[in-house]
């Protein structure tokens, strides 16, 4: 016999409570607890009393190699760590109209053609709608099915008449069970549609992606457990008012995290960036004061990209900051190091940073290049085209060394740039250097500028 209560479930966290509150007590977040009625089964005594899994040795278990799908597009296969792996569960997010039915429509065309049946199911978009951008995007595959349908039932019905070696949910968030009481896209409705497709692809080795909304945050909208439950996690970013789009990997467990697939969105659907250094420096002005050029990591690939900044005397009394695709603390750091440590006097400048192509760096390798950009901004003085620049800047002016060294000269290399300022303590490991690449060691912010601007 079911038997059902009511909670109250917070819809920006997840948090549950056996009584009505105004305040989520763990985000903080007003009028957000939901009532919902949650029905049981069996209790919990009773699950384990039937549970039929058996230990087992580590050594008696196999260690195979996930064998995966074969996914003609390489951006997107390089994300997942090679290709799809049947059975996996992968979560892909980012802003409306951002690319994501765009990108996966084009996927799922091309793994039809090369591993099966695909099922396309559609809760947000009529048929007509998906047949119009399918023709706008070339496709013509004969193997790629399409169903709109938003409850759970239906869906793995299909799903079990068909046997497709694809499954496509758009979206997770207008997925619905007629087992609980709530509406679409609350909590208890999308961790039990998550945790139901969960179970299909361990059981029937059907690869599933799900199309998730993201909140004003930018986050995956619904309970963190959603992003638990999946194998894998993916952004699909990118400015609106950009070609470029950027599918990231937060999350992989059949693979590297922080990997990086490029993207352009044109007329004809999203295009692979196959060297994306070379397309984020196509149109740089050289000997321009005020730009650096930043290797970059993301993942295990990496990137050029042009930092550039703009240092002008304020009209107001307290001078702006504004960073754009830049951490805004870390700019705050690197102004109060350049002021104090090198004597650069930045209390009377408005200081204005953008990395171009719409890319966002987080990590702490390009300290030297924004430094280096806004040095030369206020000195009006342009750096050498031909160098690239590497490095952490510490609150003391000291340049502290960087992660995968090699690889952020090989690529610089292949650009054509015969001169890169890395940390001096970066070079005690006597790693070998690519051919053709001039390594300039210095040792502290003070004295790189001095080296390259005078």
């Amino acid at each position: 016999m079911a038997k059902t209560r009511t909670v109250y479930v917070c819809q920006n966290c997840g948090r549950t409570s056996p009584r009505e509150m105004g305040r989520c007590p763990s985000c903080g977040e007003w009028n957000s607890m939901v009532e919902e009625v949650v029905e049981s089964s069996v209790s919990p005594g009773q699950q384990a009393a039937g549970a039929r899994s058996l230990p087992r040795r580590l050594s008696e278990i196999e260690g195979d190699p996930w064998e995966r799908l074969p996914l003609p597009m390489e951006e997107f296969a390089r994300v997942l760590g090679g290709g799809v792996v049947p059975g996996s569960l992968i979560l892909i997010g980012g802003d409306p109209g951002i690319g994501k039915s765009t990108l996966l429509l084009q996927v799922t065309a091309l793994m039809a053609d090369y591993s099966g049946p695909v099922l396309y199911v559609s809760g947000e978009e009529s048929a007509r709608q998906i047949k119009m951008r399918a023709e706008r995007l070339g496709i013509t595959t004969e193997n790629l099915y399409l169903v709109t349908e938003t409850n759970l039932g239906a869906i793995l019905a299909h799903v079990e008449s068909l046997r497709p070696r694809v499954l496509v949910v758009d979206s997770i968030q207008t997925t619905y069970s007629d087992i609980l009481e709530s509406t679409s896209g609350s909590v208890s409705q999308i961790r039990h549609c998550a945790a139901s497709f969960q179970q299909v692809a361990k059981d029937t080795g059907i690869a599933i992606f799900l199309v998730g909304h993201v909140t004003k945050e930018g986050s995956i909208a619904g309970p963190r457990v959603l992003e638990h439950i999946v194998d894998t996690v993916l952004y699909l970013e990118g400015d609106a008012f950009q070609a470029f789009r950027l599918l990231r990997s937060v999350k992989n467990r059949f693979g590297a995290t922080s990997e990086v697939g490029v993207f352009e969105m044109r007329g004809d659907g999203m295009v692979e960036v196959k060297n994306p250094s070379e397309a984020f420096l196509a149109e740089r002005m050289v000997n321009a004061p005020g730009s650096s050029i930043v290797v970059t990591m993301e993942g295990t690939r990496p990137l050029l990209a042009e930092v550039q900044a703009l240092a002008t005397l304020t009209s107001f009394a307290n001078p702006r900051r504004t960073a754009n695709g830049v951490d805004f603390n870390r700019l705050l750091l690197l102004t109060a190091v350049l002021t104090r440590r090198v004597g650069i006097r930045l209390s009377e400048q408005d200081v204005f940073v953008n990395v171009i192509g719409g890319l966002k760096i987080d990590e702490p390798a390009a300290d030297l290049a924004i430094a280096l950009a806004i040095a030369s901004s206020v000195k009006d003085v342009p750096l050498p085209a031909d160098l690239a620049v590497v490095g952490e800047v510490g609150l003391s002016g000291e340049l502290r060394a960087v992660s995968q060294l090699p690889a952020r000269l090989n690529e610089a290399a292949k650009l054509g740039f015969r001169r890169v300022l890395i940390p001096k303590t970066a070079r005690r490991g006597g790693e070998p250097l690519p051919g053709g690449v001039e390594a300039i060691a210095v040792r502290s912010l003070n004295e790189a500028i001095d080296m390259v601007l005078g």
